[in-house]
């Protein structure tokens, strides 16, 4: 079937998550299609504790694993709070193998480059699944080499915490590293010796699977309160040495940037922000951490301060510049699912006004009401957009899975005002395109893109076109700007696929809005 994006999305497909799922699994047919649908939510089958003397405690990682019944087929599940210095999965994942348990589904909210010694488990049928917001590294490239045996399935954090509610992907056991913990399962994401600030994304997988295990490296005594994630759904605990290095939490695109041309995508960002209606005090804001959207929080705190405006929320993933923010009282409260740095998780540590939250509280599209749809702004990255602003983060140039739709989707669709920030050029390849590779955020969703050649509002934003008519910005079509990359590196020749298809890009309410085939070069026979 062709979908509302002009995707096809081959039968098979559909039919597979639908026999996988137990549920009609659809085509994407627009962002809001499920708005105001119900669905009964799913429930894990609950151990409760007889003994009172019962130890939770337990010696090692293997012995959780023996206590759980490990077997072939199950689907296990992590968190990626340490981003790039997360030692969880690898530590579990050795464990297993050398259990020789096959056949088995990691559902993480992401996967990265600290992963990459899992490969040889995909390769060898100890994992057989993969269910992430995205995946980088090497696994990525095993995935578009079509080692994976099953088809990778990629959501985004509301996209996720909605599949475990609605019980798409049902978790046997989730393993959750946590910063500090108590004998009895309490934990929480700092007082240790490697914080990460938040446990957000992990708690649905704490309330959902049938069986829980927290790994940490820091015993506490108990209680250990206020609890992220507490007792009554933790199974068993095992301490470790180490479960992650936060120094690397801030790695790859969560870092500042001195670049001029990011900074000049910064500025203009910034301008178009405050010459919007939205922007006025009490606004609410989320930011990306690509280099520019970073710098665009510097230079609106700038313009916050000369005009006596104060940013009623902040949301989502935290960095350095909004924490600094609200320390400096020009943030009233910063509402956080995930640190991208050091000083985001003192923030949440020490700041009365930093609050954790759930990913379902943060993004769920299938609940009552999630912090995105309360955005006036959020401010995002792309590896593509197109004539359509659709926009792509998941597949490269090459056609190779190297990202991660993260929130992306979810915040693109709560915000009064989303905003895609890219160069116009990335190396020799042009970010703005007739087509992207692969669409993971409907362009219905996006209004401006903003590139250092110029900028685009989308048409369907009269009220946007109007307020800025008046403002001395580069405005130019989205057409213009892909004339623009064209005429300086030509247009790419399209990524050649094979037929395979390696990934499901499934929309945050769980239709398929894309999908991704293994790319020709590696094709084989089955």
């Amino acid at each position: 079937m062709i979908n509302s994006v002009g995707r096809e999305i081959p039968d098979e497909v559909l039919q597979e998550l639908t026999d996988s799922y137990g549920r009609k699994v659809e085509g994407f047919n627009g962002a809001y299609y499920r708005h105001n649908k119900t669905y009964k939510k799913a429930a894990p089958t609950v151990r409760g504790v007889v003994d009172p003397s019962e130890d939770k405690l337990l010696p090692s990682i293997k012995a959780a694993l023996e206590k759980c019944e490990i077997k072939d087929g199950m689907t296990i599940s992590f968190h990626h709070h340490f981003r790039e210095g997360d030692y969880v999965v690898n530590m579990v994942m050795e464990e297993i193998h050398k259990m020789g348990i096959k056949n088995l589904t990691i559902c993480a909210s992401s996967l990265g480059k600290a992963h990459d010694p899992i490969v040889p488990m995909i390769e060898d049928g100890t994992i057989t699944g993969i269910q992430s917001s995205g995946v980088r590294g090497k696994i990525g490239e095993a995935i578009s080499n079509g080692k994976l045996k099953t088809t990778a399935i990629m959501r985004s954090h509301g996209g996720r915490v909605r599949a475990i509610e609605e019980g798409d992907v049902h978790i046997d056991i989730a393993f959750i590293g946590a910063p500090t913990c108590d004998s009895y399962g309490n934990m929480r994401a700092v007082g240790g010796k490697s914080d990460c600030g938040v446990l957000s994304y992990a708690m649905v997988d704490a309330q959902y699977a049938d069986k829980v295990v927290a790994i940490t490296d820091t015993l506490v005594p108990f209680p250990n309160q206020p609890a992220s994630i507490s007792q009554v759904d933790v199974d068993y605990v095992v301490v470790v040495d180490e479960i992650g290095n936060a120094a690397k939490i801030a790695t790859g695109a969560a870092k500042p940037t001195k670049d001029l041309r990011n900074l000049m995508m910064a500025n203009y960002c910034t301008q178009f922000v405050i010459n919007t209606p939205y922007f006025k005090d009490g606004f609410s804001y989320q930011t990306g951490v690509g280099g520019p959207s970073i710098a665009s929080t510097l230079y609106l705190g700038e313009i916050m301060r000369e005009r006596g405006i104060k940013m009623g929320l902040g949301l989502g993933g935290i960095a350095g510049p909004m924490a600094d923010l609200l320390k400096e009282g020009l943030i009233e409260k910063l509402v956080d699912t995930q640190d991208f740095d050091l000083t985001a998780i003192e923030s949440v540590r020490n700041n009365p006004n930093h609050f954790e939250i759930s990913g379902s509280e943060y993004a769920n599209p299938m609940n009552k009401g999630a912090y995105v749809n309360r955005l006036d702004f959020v401010i995002l990255a792309a590896l593509e957009v197109d004539t359509h602003f659709n926009v792509n983060v998941v597949v490269g140039s090459d056609g190779v899975i190297t990202g991660a739709q993260g929130g992306h989707p979810d915040t693109a669709a709560g915000a009064k005002c989303t905003i895609i920030i890219s160069p116009l050029i990335r190396g020799r390849i042009p970010c703005v395109c007739s087509d992207v590779t692969t669409v993971t955020t409907p362009g219905e969703t996006v209004d401006v893109v903003i590139t250092d050649y110029g900028i685009a509002i989308n048409p369907k934003r009269k009220d946007l076109i109007e307020c800025m008519k008046d403002v001395k910005l580069p405005f130019c079509t989205i057409e213009e700007l892909r004339d623009q990359a064209y005429a300086i590196v030509g247009e790419p020749e399209k990524v050649q696929f094979g037929d395979r298809v390696v990934g499901a890009i499934e929309s945050r309410d769980g239709t398929i809005i894309d999908v991704v085939r293994q790319v020709k070069e590696y094709e084989f026979a089955d």
